[in-house]
């Protein structure tokens, strides 16, 4: 497989707009529900806990397939690392959607799973152990991404990953503005709530 078709095809998956299509299911739309967002969150609140945790699935494998993909073709860490990121910026900016997608939060633990397991099982750990102490989902998955970078150091992952984790993190705290705001301000929703955002 060609290096720009791989690109293409790790796009076009990350662009699948597995919220949308499932809350379908239900009758409902999450753009026109809560925080508007396509994300595993806002489709819970649109489609229940069953559509919303599907979506949390799809999400993943949006961004853990394609790196897989990569690996089984035995692809240099470099195209490894431009396959990754060009399935997170599907989901970011879908084409499908006309380029308004989700956080990305979902899809870049996909892509962090296939790049070093071990380092997302201590990341997850941190985000649940900052979830149970203040039931912010937004600060867990915040400094989930913030400590992938050190983790991947401390895992003498290759350089190419590092940076493209930086990026993928850089993208996700932008995402992410208006909860950084909120959580300084203290009033960002907490697990568990019914607020109309996330």
């Amino acid at each position: 497989m060609s290096l720009y078709l791989l690109i293409a095809c790790a796009y076009l998956l990350g662009s699948v707009p597995v919220g949308i299509l499932l809350a379908k299911m239900k009758g409902t739309d999450p753009r026109k529900v809560g925080s508007g967002n396509i994300g595993a969150t806002n489709v819970m609140r649109a489609a229940g806990k069953a559509i919303g945790a599907l979506t949390l699935v799809g999400d993943i494998l949006k961004g853990l397939l394609p790196v897989v993909v990569a690996f089984m073709l035995d692809k240099p860490s470099l195209i490894v690392a431009a396959v990754g990121l060009a399935a997170f910026l599907g989901h970011l900016f879908p084409v499908f959607l006309k380029f308004k997608g989700g956080k990305g939060v979902a899809t870049a633990l996909g892509v962090y799973l296939g790049l070093d397991p071990l380092a997302v099982l201590i990341a997850v750990i941190i985000f649940v152990l900052l979830l149970l102490k203040w039931r912010f989902v937004s600060l867990g998955s915040l400094v989930g991404v913030a400590v992938m970078p050190l983790l991947l150091c401390l895992r003498n992952a290759p350089n190419q990953y590092i940076y493209l984790v930086l990026i993928i993190g850089t993208l996700i705290f932008l995402k992410h503005k208006d909860n950084i705001r909120r959580l300084i301000a203290g009033t960002e929703n907490k697990l568990g709530r019914s607020k109309q955002r996330d």
